[in-house]
């Protein structure tokens, strides 16, 4: 199997990355640099790495993707909190633009790999895609927004055979995480929030899914 990957570089992305690559799927990792893709060489020996940045479309625009893919997991993303009377335009357009436009902007080009293997589409959303919470007015917009981008997706692309998942996980113990805990002024502890290998399992059980069903939505909380 062929997996198009955001956010394998940390996190969740690079969990799944590496159980991806551990059973002998291919990866293709998009990376924002090419010190990055060196570096997650190092980390994901085997991936292939596309080198695009997600808050530039023009970047986006020039990638070159397999000709079939049995998946594309979104799983890359940015946060600022701020109070609606205190976050500036950079803040606004760059958690848009990282969190909503590059997932579509890459669905759309990948669209016709899936399509050749009745892919999946997964899009590992947020519980701020639910609920929107005082400080997380961009960041819920942003994922707010691609619920919505995966909600129609998912209905323009059935009779194609596509798949469309948004996993919205909880508090995960990911570097985007600790940068959370440290906007709010709070203390990090780790053990406190989900793994995310917990997450890269609910994402690889979507992706293992038989073709009798499909997960439209699934939710993962910490206990």
């Amino acid at each position: 199997m062929i997996h198009l990957l955001t956010g394998a570089g940390s996190g969740i992305g690079a969990v799944l990355a590496a159980r991806l690559l551990g059973r002998g799927d291919e990866v293709v990792a998009v990376v924002r640099s090419a010190e990055r893709a060196e570096q997650l060489a190092d980390g994901l020996p085997g991936a292939t790495t596309l080198v695009a940045d997600l808050a530039d479309p023009a970047s986006l625009a020039g990638l070159v993707l397999p000709d079939a893919l049995d998946s594309v997991v979104h799983a890359a993303g940015v946060v600022t909190l701020g109070a609606v009377a205190e976050l500036d335009a950079t803040a606004w357009t760059e958690q848009l633009q990282v969190n909503l436009v590059a997932p579509a902007l890459l669905t759309r080009l990948a669209l016709p790999a899936l399509r050749a293997r009745r892919g999946t589409v997964v899009l590992v959303n947020s519980g701020a895609g639910l609920h929107a919470h005082p400080q997380w007015s961009a960041y819920a917009a942003s994922k707010h927004g691609l619920k919505a981008l995966a909600d129609s997706l998912r209905a323009e692309e059935a009779s194609s055979g596509v798949r469309v998942t948004t996993v919205y996980p909880g508090r995960t113990a990911t570097p985007m995480q600790a940068e959370v805990h440290r906007q709010e002024g709070k203390a990090y502890d780790a053990a406190a929030w989900i793994r995310p290998e917990t997450v890269a399992d609910a994402v690889l059980h979507v992706l293992d899914l038989p073709r009798d069903a499909t997960i439209s939505d699934l939710t993962v909380r910490p206990t």
